[in-house]
């Protein structure tokens, strides 16, 4: 049981990408596509960076960010005394549930 026996084969065109470390990723698309249909940048599912069609001039990273933590980005949002505020409220209604306060203090 051979290809002939399972219907009707596609034509298709073999697209190689190459990220900046040479890694060469190889995707097939129909042989009817137009060009520019074709993309020009993919990612590279061994490395993760981005990978072009050109071997000698593969795509480079747009930017690295740097990884924030999540009180990182609340101390973008926040100025000391909002969080200080914040704080303050969430301690209040703690303790008020906790009954260590009455909800009028």
């Amino acid at each position: 049981m051979g290809e002939q026996d399972r219907g009707f084969h596609a034509d298709r065109i073999r697209v190689s990408y190459w990220d900046a470390l040479g890694n060469e990723t190889v995707r097939y698309f129909a042989a009817n596509l137009p060009d520019e249909e074709i993309p020009d940048t993919i990612d590279c599912p061994s490395s993760g960076l981005p990978a072009g069609r050109d071997k000698e001039n593969p795509p480079s990273v747009v930017k690295l960010e740097p990884y924030k933590t999540h009180l990182a980005y609340v101390k973008e949002r926040r100025t000391e005394e909002e969080a200080e505020s914040l704080l303050e409220e969430a301690l209040q209604q703690l303790r008020v549930r906790r009954g260590k306060l009455s909800a009028t203090n």
